[in-house]
């Protein structure tokens, strides 16, 4: 029977009578016709309801549209005596009484359970028909297929040749999925209108809009829907935020891991995407987008691109690498270091406690120095910042490239459309304020339309409601600021203080630097792991009385600020190690002071590029492994472990349904809610981070990026998959924010990279003292050039070394900084190496980001934002639907024009005008096939 005909009102449906027919499908209604498009869930209790009362029989009641049914409690044999509900209760009941009964109006259908146990949970499942379908089509503008195809031209013969070699090659990295297939193909797309049925090739009304789409419709008559009873809330979000609902989701396709060869898009996912077997594969990004919507397929797409692009980055990071190992017997100044002839005495790294000390013995450290500071390592920024740009390009590139296939260009109004329905908390402030206006009345206030107050008014909250909310976010992003500051700081005592103490005991004090460095490198892993997840909540929190309006307002400003929280919270000790310790430390007999006796820190001798590539590394890989392995897997898993423990023992669940094999709508239940992308794009914006603002400092950041993301897109996927309820489809042209952010990096670490060679590395000191101090242009003496002497008679009374064990009576000692010796005119005074090191550290940072950045806007204007074989199709395609246009409302006109002119004929005429006005009559239903679709065009 056609779901059309089907009868307006279906009254109680006894589970105990024998059906007339067996259930096809757990995604339809019980009549096995209707399609389940989506479903709301409610949690209800009963008061004084006996059990007895009601009959198990009678288990399911199906509202449909139209008319108004029997009565529920109207008497009659099967009919269940409700037992008295709470006021609150009451209220929640009649709320969505009025909300389906509303939602009916607008022309869905629904089918629910009745509420025949003391307690529990009913779903509510909605099924939109072709007519509800077609309207919301058209108000929504959603590009559908046309009967035309065309053929899409690969280019010259040389692009087709090698594009044909490509394909074959890269065939056993293809997903088996029917939508992967390399197809020429492609239906011409316009925006469904019911007046211009005839342009479309609709087979069947029930699949000529996918799942994702009806839900999609569905999903925005709900968001548009309004409850009069829940103080005129308008949509469905409102009314979950109130507890009327609990949850509102669309259903998957099926089970993933369900025996047999029936196969549904979830089931082909599962076994060609979210497994990591399959991680060697392309991701199909055609059926994700298909299945998850737009959104979350451009997600993937993104960071499947992000991936790739981390390859040749892995590949030159090994090679810079390799490069500092190759050499590191012909790094002359830490031979040098290492030599025990050259005897360099160093003052004492602290008071009292600390002996004079070799340089050789920081051999080790010296010689690890160079495995990360070389001169690749200035090559490898140039490149990796050239890097960034070319991925952000290709990244637009591709964007185009899918907007086109997936028919996303010219939905701004769509877009602006979705962005204009307020949110649950926005309409409770705005409804609190008027309550407060005097001069109107509460009726005038709360039976007013909100679609139209919205229209009239942009935006009822002025800026003087919203500066409380501004003051409390200023404040507190300060202060959350000021408490990450200080816990570096505090790591930073930690340091100091440990390292005095070790340096009493003779058995700890030859491992000191390395004890305190790890020690204090793993109290920031966690600390930032902890501030993570506070910041996270934080930024909701002060997102939430800021009271945005929209939706999209409220993920941008979210965005914002947990990016601005998290982006400290993870590169201030980096930050620190990079550019600040050593910086501050004073000079031997005037040595700066944390608190009394405790100095501050210095660099290694080999410099703090070493420590900050420990830093860097600990904190990545720590950040990636327990946020993967703990955050991402654990805690969904314990979730789903505890609400299932809470279905268990919830009472009045037990029934003879749960004999039963679960609906669809109860295993989706189950799963996680979707709670959206940003924690995803975070923790990869984060990455991005790591890979791009220190890369000099650590060359293997990319190898270990990519490591990650190959396991993170499998993990992700499965999340999606086996894990999460389905989300809405959400149509989108772009990432949005999260592009300008990358942008930002990418610029900020061509500054931070600079500033890491010029200032963290000795690559500058060494480049002035080859070409301007050196004998020989060779960097013999250099170890010696960057110390400087102190006289150990002027150390404070009180510092010097107890006990000294040193061989040798120590008249000078050295310190690494260029400053005069104790005979000069001026002693300790900066000397004119240390002046002409700054400059040239400046100049190098003044030349480094100038040539970089126009290296980076070279490539910009190289690469067109719309790769022109895209540009090109779009502009043949309008061409082409023109005529298509053209050809059908031609085609149409004369098929109407047709049984006029033969009427005037007579005869065999007659009769054949007659034959010939039968066939095409068919055509002009909106569900015939005939077209002109089979016809190819050559584009």
């Amino acid at each position: 029977m056609d779901p059309e005909h089907l009868p307006v009102i279906n009254n109680y449906l006894d589970a105990n009578e024998p059906q007339s027919e067996a259930r096809l499908s757990r995604m339809h209604f019980h009549d096995n016709q209707r399609k389940v498009d989506y479903v709301l869930a409610y949690h209800y209790r009963k008061r004084g309801a006996h059990h007895g009362h009601g009959s198990p029989g009678h288990s399911l009641a199906v509202i449909s549209n139209g008319e108004t049914g029997k009565e529920r409690h109207a008497g009659g044999p099967g009919d269940i005596e409700l037992g008295p509900l709470d006021a609150l209760e009451e209220e929640r009941r009649e709320q969505r009484d009025e909300f389906e009964h509303n939602l009916m109006a607008a022309g869905l259908e629904l089918e629910k359970d009745l509420e025949s146990k003391s307690q529990g949970s009913v779903f509510v499942r909605i099924h939109a028909p072709w007519q509800v379908l077609a309207r919301e089509a058209e108000f929504l503008k959603i590009k559908v297929p046309t009967k035309k195809m065309y053929e899409i031209k690969a280019g010259g013969s040389i692009a087709k040749k090698f594009s044909a070699v490509l394909q074959t090659l890269s065939s056993p990295l293809q997903p088996r999925v029917p939508d992967h297939s390399n197809n020429r193909m492609k239906n011409l797309s316009y925006p469904f209108s019911r007046e211009k049925m005839y342009l479309y090739n609709i087979q069947e009304k029930d699949t000529f809009f996918d799942n994702a789409t009806r839900s999609r419709i569905v999903h925005e008559i709900l968001k548009r829907t309004a409850c009069s009873r829940a103080n005129n809330t308008m949509g469905i979000n409102s009314l979950i935020a109130n507890n009327i609902y609990e949850a509102a989701y669309p259903l998957h396709d099926g089970e993933y891991d369900s025996p047999g060869d029936d196969m549904n898009d979830r089931k082909l996912l599962y076994q060609e995407w979210a497994r990591y077997g399959v991680f060697y594969k392309f991701q199909p990004i055609d059926l994700i987008r298909k299945y998850f919507g737009e959104k979350i397929g451009l997600y993937f797409a993104w960071l499947g691109l992000y991936t790739s692009f981390l390859i040749p980055s892995s590949v030159i990071g090994v090679i810079v690498f390799l490069y500092g190992c190759a050499t590191i017997e012909e790094d002359i100044p830490s031979k040098e270091m290492c030599d025990h002839q050259n005897a360099f005495t160093m003052c004492p790294l602290c008071d009292k406690s600390c002996d004079y000390w070799n340089l050789s013995s920081a051999c080790g450290t010296a010689r690890a120095s160079h495995l990360f500071d070389n001169p690749a390592t200035v090559f490898f920024s140039i490149f990796m910042a050239l890097w960034a740009t070319m991925f952000l390009e290709n990244w637009k590139r591709l964007q185009m490239r899918l907007g086109y296939f997936w028919d996303l260009t010219g939905i701004e109004e769509e877009e602006e459309r979705s962005k204009e329905h307020s949110r649950p908390e926005y309409e409770t402030k705005v409804r609190e304020k008027l309550l407060k206006e005097s001069g109107k009345s509460e009726v005038q206030k709360l039976d007013g339309n909100s679609p139209e107050d919205d229209e009239d008014d942009e935006d009822k909250l002025t800026w003087k409601d919203r500066f409380p909310g501004y003051l409390m976010n200023f404040a507190s992003i300060l202060f959350m600021i000021a408490l990450t500051f200080s816990i570096v700081f505090g790591v930073i005592v930690y340091r100091i203080t440990t390292a005095a103490a070790l340096s009493l005991s003779k058995t700890t004090r030859s491992n000191v630097r390395a004890t305190v460095t790890a020690t204090a490198v793993i109290i920031n892993l966690v600390v930032i792991l902890i501030l993570d997840e506070i910041y996270g909540a934080v930024a909701k929190w002060l997102t939430k009385i800021e009271v945005p309006k929209t939706e999209q307002t409220f993920e941008e400003r979210l965005i914002l600020k947990a990016f601005l929280l998290k982006f400290v919270n993870a590169y201030s000790p980096i930050f620190y190690v990079a550019f600040f310790k050593g910086r501050f430390v004073g000079r031997p007999g005037s040595y700066v002071y944390v608190f009394d006796g405790y100095r501050m820190e210095e660099c290694a001798p080999g410099g703090c590029l070493m420590e900050l590539c420990i830093q860097l590394s600990i904190i990545m890989l720590g950040k990636q492994l327990i946020q993967n392995n703990i955050f991402e897997i654990g805690v969904p898993k314990l979730k789903k472990l505890f609400r299932k423990l809470k279905d268990e023992n919830e009472p009045g669940e037990s029934g003879p349904d749960h004999s039963k094999r679960p609906e669809q709508w109860d295993l989706d239940y189950s799963l996680e809610p979707y709670t959206g992308l940003t924690p995803e794009y975070m923790e990869m914006i984060i990455q991005f981070g790591f890979v791009t603002l220190f890369v000099a400092s650590f060359p293997l950041a990319p190898v270990f990026a990519l490591l990650n993301n190959v396991i993170e897109v499998r993990l992700d996927a499965k999340k999606f998959v086996t894990e999460l309820r389905r989300p809405d489809a959400v149509r989108t042209k772009d990432i949005g924010i999260w592009f300008d952010i990358l942008s930002g990096i990418g610029k900020f670490s061509v500054i931070i990279n600079a500033f890491v060679i010029a200032v963290t590395s000795d690559f500058i000191p060494r480049l002035v003292y080859q070409y301007s101090y050196s004998h020989n242009g060779t960097l013999h003496g250099f170890v010696n050039h960057t110390l400087s002497f102190f006289n150990v008679s002027q150390l404070k009374e009180g510092t010097q070394p107890e006990n000294s064990q040193f061989d040798q009576e120590v008249q000078f000692c050295r310190f690494k900084d260029y400053r005069e010796p104790p005979w000069a005119p001026n002693p300790y005074e900066f000397s004119k190496q240390y002046w002409s090191v700054l400059s040239a550290r400046l100049a190098f940072v003044i030349i480094f980001q100038n040539l970089v950045m126009f290296l980076s806007v070279l490539v910009d204007w190289m690469i067109p934002d719309i790769p022109t074989d895209i540009s090109d199709q779009i502009k043949k395609e309008k061409s082409l639907l023109v005529d298509f246009f053209l050809k059908e409302e031609h085609e149409k006109v004369k098929l109407a024009d047709e049984p006029t002119q033969r009427s005037q004929g007579g005869g065999d005429r007659s009769r054949r005008s007659r034959a010939a006005s039968s066939a095409p009559s068919g055509r002009s239903q909106p569900g015939s096939i005939a077209s002109s679709g089979s016809q190819h065009t050559n584009v």
